[in-house]
């Protein structure tokens, strides 16, 4: 631990900035279950209104979360004490409330590190040929995924399972460790030096194959009845409001507003940077790629399942059980299935490193550990916590998820628009504007995304998970 002041840690650059918040925002939703969504609702029927949602998130919720880390050069717990101090002069239960956002990441990152195991280990079958090996034979490639990723009814029996076995005697403990080792070592060489450095070489790859893999997939006979799914539109569909529903919940969590990642990654940002510009370009570039991962995905699945592709699910099933099914059936399958679970990979850790750095920031900032320190903790707790859960995986998310993101974005949104001053929250967007933010902003944000916070809470419990 170290008591000493130094200077805080942060981003060099607008894109190093830009391209740590897209790693941040491209995640599993993008590539699971943004395309399983846009297939089942029919194209362009989904796509208009998740549109809209990422206009209307971007314009508030998104800017809302990187000025209020910037303004307080801190995490959830500083910032929003900084919102309590300014209204009452007490700062204590506004540090109470982050406290929240902080546990909700920490939670996220656990279970998503068992998912990165996954990833990493299928990663390595995809280069060694050892996927490609599993042919289309669907029972076996369903009993790979079944082994590397066992289920237990409720956590207890999860516990019970993997002390029974050792903790590594089932599941995939082993590559879980590995990839939250190399994410914790991109977290340990710092803001500038880890995290920004390995977005700038993470991001640009994943946009460029998977933009190869859409090219490629375009060529295959039957590609075609892919982009009709992709390019339909049902003015009758837009009436149904279960529409709506999920193109909003899709458009919130994909953009990572959660009062966390994004709070933090603000903090380190410039008082000279543009947020509304960033704000877009995170928007922008986040639904490029889940438009991306759409073009190689739904086409391909085409192209191998026919009208098959009606029967497939979101969800991790997706992509480590039909799509290794559909890359082993297609000419040159096994480089496309190595080149999908690179892009994978990269989106996988960029993730992880946003929702760990949380946290992470929590012990500097609050008890003072030095960064190598911090991050060897957080890795700690993550490690044994994510290996005792692996059976338990999907409902652990599906609590974080449905309850605690939501929340933790309805009360950063609070925090921002109901208890800091109207002028402080404009002057925390406008600094370092090229113009003033419009007078749509304020209202915007306080009168329809912070209520929409709060919808995605209720639907998300009502729905089992918009998102």
């Amino acid at each position: 631990m170290s008591n000493e002041t130094t200077t805080r840690d942060g981003f060099r650059s607008k894109w190093g900035f830009i391209l740590a918040c897209i790693g941040s925002a491209v995640g599993m939703g993008n590539i699971w279950r943004f395309p399983i969504m846009v297939q089942k609702y029919g194209g362009l029927t989904f796509l208009l209104p998740y549109f809209i949602f990422v206009v209307l998130i971007a314009s508030s919720g998104v800017m809302e979360e990187f000025a209020l880390g910037r303004r307080a050069s801190a995490g959830p717990v500083g910032a929003f004490g900084m919102c309590t101090e300014e209204r009452t002069g007490k700062k204590k239960s506004g540090e109470i409330i982050g406290a929240l956002p902080i546990i909700g990441a920490l939670m996220l990152a656990i279970g998503y590190t068992v998912v990165l195991g996954w990833i990493f280990k299928y990663t390595f079958m995809s280069i060694s040929g050892g996927l490609f090996g599993l042919g289309t034979d669907m029972n076996a490639i369903g009993g790979a995924f079944g082994a590397t990723a066992p289920e237990a009814e409720h956590l207890g029996e999860a516990i019970g399972m993997m002390a029974s076995n050792g903790f590594f005697g089932i599941g995939n403990g082993v590559w879980q460790l590995i990839g939250l080792v190399a994410s914790l070592v991109i977290m340990a060489l710092g803001v500038a030096g880890g995290i920004e450095k390995a977005n700038k070489i993470m991001m640009p790859i994943l946009f460029f194959l998977f933009l190869g893999l859409g090219i490629y997939i375009a060529t295959l006979p039957g590609s075609s009845e892919g982009y009709k799914y992709i390019f339909t539109l049902s003015p009758k569909g837009l009436l149904n409001p279960e529409v709506w529903v999920f193109a909003f919940g899709q458009a919130f969590f994909s953009l990572s507003v959660a009062g966390n990642g994004s709070v933090i990654y603000g903090s380190y940002l410039g008082k000279k940077e543009d947020i509304p510009n960033s704000a877009r370009n995170v928007a922008i570039f986040d639904t490029l790629a889940a438009l991306l991962a759409a073009f190689v995905i739904i086409p391909a699945m085409a192209s191998v399942l026919g009208a098959g592709i009606s029967e497939v699910k979101g969800g991790p099933g997706l992509m480590f059980v039909y799509l290794v099914n559909v890359f082993n059936a297609m000419p040159g399958g096994r480089i496309i299935g190595m080149i999908f679970f690179i892009c994978v990979l990269f989106a996988g850790v960029s993730s992880i490193v946003n929702l760990y750095e949380a946290p992470v920031a929590f012990l500097q900032e609050k008890l003072k550990f030095n960064r190598v320190a911090a991050v060897g903790g957080i890795g700690i707790i993550g490690a044994i916590v994510s290996l005792c859960i692996q059976p338990w995986t999907s409902q652990w998310m599906d609590v974080v998820s449905i309850y605690i993101c939501p929340l933790g974005a309805m009360l950063a949104g609070i925090m921002f628009f109901w208890v800091l001053k109207k002028e402080s929250a404009l002057g925390a967007v406008n600094e370092g504007a090229k113009k003033p933010i419009g007078s749509w902003f304020y209202p915007l944000g306080k009168f329809i995304y912070v209520p929409l916070a709060l919808i995605a809470l209720i639907a998300g419990a009502i729905y089992g998970g918009i998102g």
